[in-house]
């Protein structure tokens, strides 16, 4: 009974091709979009999830003022950090992998007939360790260099192509300002961060030179702290903050004038937004999977109809009012179903075409394919219920008097 009524469910839907064709294609638009837009939602999170990891692994980033590494009043009025700071944190808390202070300057890299405006970083040899970034070619500094505030520099990807091409630019001596120093090594290229910037255009010179021979102060901008793998950086990032309002003498419950910031904290809301938005557009792409069972609901009951007479004869010859239910549900239930697999190819292909257009991963999410073609033959089934239970009800003296 199974099998004779998928024959003459698959027998009716050949007869009408185009008009077939035409009820799945909003299941078809639907399914295909909710994929699409998922496909996009999930690249854009990890691609937010990367970007936010080539900054450092379990890195706490300590700026002075309230604002988040930004330039306001606030942040320029509190007062900085120093050397003792930074070995305070060193050897003070526990769970601590390493410790880089940095100071940042904006300057003119000349080589040559070359030039480029770059940031200039002054920093020590932790710096590598806490950004997870390491040499492509030469060597890190030396403690004799960082002692003396040797003039040697290492240099990003960026700077190194503007200013070299594909040469080797170890060995060579540059000019940042006033500043001449010599290139001991180069770094593997990062790309552009979570915030748009990039990371490679930049050169790292000894912290002392930085602060006696370009900025001429002992201060320090900003702490780098990179947390040991299986420690919580949620206790180092307490830790830190315990610590320094000690050190500034800041009152307990008085706001401190420094910022610490975990950048899980940071990847798990950008995480979570984007997450919200591909669920937002996934919802609304859904609504078209309704659409398109209701405009099956539609043809079948059209369709019933037509085929008045046809019904008529098989219950008068016989047929059961479930056989005829049967019927018309496979052809309701096998025109989504058919729906939602064009639909997961065509979501698919839009998905991979739009992520690599937006440069961000394709990640395929199984459970949302196997759910949307799920969706599309329940699509089915609900919606083509009612045009199948009213066909099985017809009166079969009725029915063969229709015209």
């Amino acid at each position: 009974m199974f099998g004779n009524a998928i024959v003459l469910a698959l027998r009716e839907i050949r007869r009408n091709v185009l008009r077939s064709t035409l009820t799945i294609l909003g299941i078809v638009i639907g399914v295909g979009a909710v994929i699409t837009m998922v496909t996009i939602g999930e690249g854009a999170t990890a691609r937010v999830q990367a970007d936010i990891q080539k900054l450092g692994s379990n890195l706490l980033q300590v700026y002075r003022g309230q604002g988040f590494g930004g330039g306001g009043g606030a942040r320029q009025s509190a007062p900085p950090f120093s050397v003792d700071d930074v070995e305070a944190i060193k050897n003070e808390i526990s769970g601590v992998r390493a410790v880089a202070p940095t100071i940042g300057t904006g300057a003119q890299a000349i080589y040559g007939n070359s030039n480029w405006a770059t940031q200039v970083q002054g920093t020590d040899d932790q710096y590598i360790t806490v950004r997870d970034w390491p040499l492509a070619s030469g060597r890190n500094f030396s403690d004799s260099e960082l002692r003396a505030g040797a003039a040697v520099c290492i240099l990003g990807a960026t700077v190194q192509r503007e200013l070299f091409g594909g040469e080797d630019p170890v060995g060579a001596n540059i000019r940042l300002g006033k500043l001449s120093c010599q290139i001991i090594g180069t770094l593997t290229s990062k790309g552009q961060s979570g915030f748009g910037q990039d990371q490679d255009d930049l050169v790292v010179v000894p912290l002392r030179t930085m602060q006696r021979r370009m900025v001429g102060n002992s201060d320090v901008s900003s702490i780098m702290v990179s947390a040991r793998d299986g420690v919580s950086t949620e206790k180092v990032q307490a830790d830190i903050e315990a610590l320094l309002r000690e050190r500034r003498k800041i009152r307990p419950g008085a706001d401190p004038d420094f910022n610490v910031r975990d950048l899980k904290e940071i990847s798990s809301a950008m995480t979570q937004t984007t997450r919200v938005l591909t669920t937002l557009l996934a919802a609304v792409a859904a609504v078209s999977l309704l659409v398109g069972g209701v405009g099956i609901m539609n043809i079948m009951l059209v369709s019933v109809t037509e085929r008045t007479r046809e019904i008529g004869t098989r219950l008068a010859v016989g047929a059961m009012a479930r056989d005829v239910l049967l019927q018309f549900l496979i052809e309701a239930v096998t025109l989504a179903a058919f729906g939602g697999i064009v639909g997961i190819v065509l979501g698919l292909t839009a998905g991979a075409l739009a992520t690599h257009a937006f440069k961000v991963p394709f990640v395929l999410n199984v459970g949302i394919v196997m759910l949307s073609f799920a969706f599309s033959a329940a699509v089915g089934i609900v919606f083509g219920y009612f045009p199948a239970r009213r066909a099985a009800q017809l009166d079969p003296i009725e029915a063969l008097r229709h015209e």
